[in-house]
């Protein structure tokens, strides 16, 4: 995942300041998501390896699928992926090109795992401490993890805090273990 994620760095970033410089950061998001997802497809996934087709042809399907859809300026990028034989990227590139939207707009999307189910109360109020501290947006995705027994494990790219009694008691178990 992380040698995708570095083929694909410099491609969201030229994708993104194309972007930004056409005023159509919401477009190419939606159309880089979309692209994205057929990328993803098996069927698809097939077809970009197969050797016997042209990569012009392979770009072209995205092209097809998608109509009128793609701006002319992504068509270009969609084509130079797929000179470049790099249109397998796809997924990794639409994910980056999301989280240089997310750092220019100072969003950010969390995910939190709780023991029990939370409250819109608690989600708000949640969000709102995060987004104090952070200095940024937060927007919140929330799952059940029984195994956490109580308390909040908040995660996002990097950035991981582990409040949960089960993460507390592995800390404990490790101090007593040394």
């Amino acid at each position: 995942m992380a040698e995708l994620t570095t083929l694909a760095r410099p491609y969201a970033k030229a994708a993104f300041d194309a972007a930004k410089e056409q005023n159509a950061i919401a477009a190419w998001g939606q159309a880089l998501a979309f692209m994205s997802s057929l990328a993803a497809d098996g069927a698809v996934k097939n077809i970009l390896a197969n050797p016997g087709l042209s990569e012009e042809r392979k770009a072209e399907l995205f092209f097809d699928i998608a109509e009128e859809q793609t701006p002319e300026a992504l068509r270009n990028f969609l084509l130079i992926l797929a000179e470049s034989k790099r249109l397998a990227l796809l997924p990794e590139i639409s994910a980056l090109f999301d989280l240089y939207r997310a750092d220019l707009e100072r969003t950010l999307n969390m995910k939190v795992s709780t023991a029990f189910e939370m409250t819109e109360k608690e989600q708000q109020q949640l969000a709102e401490a995060l987004s104090r501290k952070l200095e940024r947006k937060v927007a919140l995705e929330t799952a059940v993890d029984r195994s956490l027994i109580g308390g909040v494990v908040v995660n996002t790219g990097d950035l991981v805090i582990d409040a949960s009694v089960r993460g507390k008691l592995a800390k404990m178990a490790n101090a007593l273990g040394s």
